[in-house]
Formats: C-alpha cells, sequence, structure tokens
C-alpha cells in the first residue's frame, strides 16, 4: 500500500483508509489498483471477516484526479477489464463479505457511486454527494445507472446525475443512501464499531446473506457496468468532455453552446 491508501487489519476488520489528504483524496490508476488488489486479496483471505473503506472527517473524495485521469485516457486503448478503475469497481460489485463505508465531506463521482456497493453507509453531517458526469460529458460509471433509480427512485436518480448537483446528508438518509448521520468525527469511529459487531458473528452466514440480498441483481450490475464504461470510452474521446477538462484546467466555465 502507498502513502494515498492506508491499510489496516485487526480483529478481522479490514481497513482501507483514502489518504491523499493534499489532493482531497482524488483518485489516481495507481490508487484504483491499490484498492482493487486489496479488495481481491481480502476476498480470498479467511482472516478477514469485514471491510471499511474510509476516509478524513474532512474529506471522503474530491472523485477522480483530473491530470491523471487525462494521462490514462490518452493511453493506447485495450481491454476496459484490466484498467485500475474497472478492476476496482468490479471488485467491489463482488466483494463477498461485508463492505462498510465512512463519509464526511465532499464524495464526489466515485466517492458517491463507489457507496452503491457497499453494504452499511455512515456519514458525518458534513458530507456532500455529487455525480457530476453530464457536467464534464460524460455519462455515468459504476453501475450507477441502474442502482441509484432503484434506491432513489427515477426522479430522484435523475435529478442526481442528469444536473449533477450535490445533495447532502439528510436527503442521502431520506433516500437510503447512508444508514446514520453522526458528527464528522465520529464518523469512522461509527463505522468500525459497526464493522466489529459484524466481525463477531458467523462469517458463513454474513456471507451468504449478502450473497442472496444480492443475487437477482448481480449479473445486471455487472453488465451495466460494463456497458456504462464503453459509453464513458467513446464520450471521453468526443467534444464535450474535451471541452469541459480544458475549462476545468483554464479555470473557465465549459462552453456547450455548439455541442
Amino acid at each position: 500500500m502507498s502513502e494515498a491508501i492506508l491499510r489496516h487489519s485487526e480483529n478481522g476488520v479490514l481497513t482501507l483508509t483514502l489518504a491523499r489528504l493534499e489532493k482531497k483524496n482524488a483518485f489516481t490508476q495507481a490508487m484504483y489498483a491499490e484498492l482493487a488488489d486489496a479488495l481481491h486479496a481480502a476476498a480470498q483471505d479467511e482472516a478477514v471477516r469485514v471491510a471499511v473503506i474510509q476516509g478524513h472527517e474532512s474529506v471522503f473524495s474530491a472523485g477522480n484526479d483530473i491530470e491523471d485521469f487525462q494521462r490514462a485516457a490518452m493511453q493506447p486503448a485495450g481491454d476496459d477489464a484490466e484498467r485500475p478503475v474497472f478492476r476496482f469497481l468490479r471488485a467491489l460489485a463482488t466483494f463477498p463479505k461485508p463492505l462498510l463505508a465512512a463519509v464526511c465531506g465532499p464524495a464526489v463521482g466515485i466517492g458517491t457511486t463507489l457507496l452503491l456497493h457497499c453494504d452499511l453507509v455512515y456519514a458525518g453531517d458534513n458530507a456532500a454527494f455529487s455525480m457530476p458526469f453530464v457536467n464534464l460529458g460524460l455519462c455515468p460509471e459504476a453501475g450507477s445507472s441502474l442502482l441509484l433509480p432503484r434506491l432513489m427512485g427515477h426522479q430522484r436518480a435523475s435529478e442526481a446525475l442528469l444536473l449533477g448537483e450535490p445533495f447532502f446528508a439528510e436527503a442521502a438518509l431520506e433516500v437510503g443512501l447512508v444508514n446514520r448521520i453522526v458528527p464528522p468525527g465520529e464518523a469512522n469511529a461509527c463505522a468500525q464499531a459497526q464493522a466489529a459487531k459484524l466481525a463477531a458473528k458467523p462469517s458463513r452466514s454474513l456471507r451468504e446473506t449478502k450473497r442472496l440480498l444480492k443475487a437477482a441483481q448481480q449479473e445486471r450490475v455487472l453488465a451495466r457496468i460494463d456497458e456504462e464504461a464503453r459509453i464513458f470510452g467513446q464520450l471521453l474521446q468526443a467534444p464535450a468532455a474535451r471541452e469541459a477538462f480544458a475549462a476545468f484546467m483554464e479555470k473557465r466555465k465549459p462552453d456547450f453552446s455548439k455541442l
């Protein structure tokens, strides 16, 4: 693990902490690869009974690191399934053990969509969730175009994905994206306490219950992740995304009037 991802295992609980605070925990390809590898290893490790993903009390994640993201986008086309981000998404979607998250502050893009694959989510009262994919000329990812309307209903999911505007902890609690709201300084500890409860339960019972909860939609979720990845890749090379990223780097408002 690098300094950007901290890994700690204790009493059956694996904790993966996003620790790139100087960049607001923005994800790089290296971070995706590390997280994917950690989840794959944890899935096979009998000593790991529960996993937790957490950030800092001030920020969960600002989404993708734009410069790193652009470099990755310029790499030769290959098998999307082998790209770090999609290995991570599939590792999330297929993780067989209880997966918890503690979220405080901004949770942008993947910082929100990864939560759709967690079994329990605890949010600080400063949490702000947003999925601004359309604003970047892109489309949803992580299976969110399937999972979000099932969770929120069509209209609320459309508002979140089409407008890409932030919504906050109380709204996330209302629609079931999070289980509980606590003060930011208590969110990680709350997730850890719940993880400890789960780790003390029969591990096979936990795995089978999770499998049964997800079985009806598992293949559809994986298929949607693949479909979103294909369209995302196409849109990434299109003029709207190029304008959006250029505007971001130049610190100006994008102009989509002719696109």
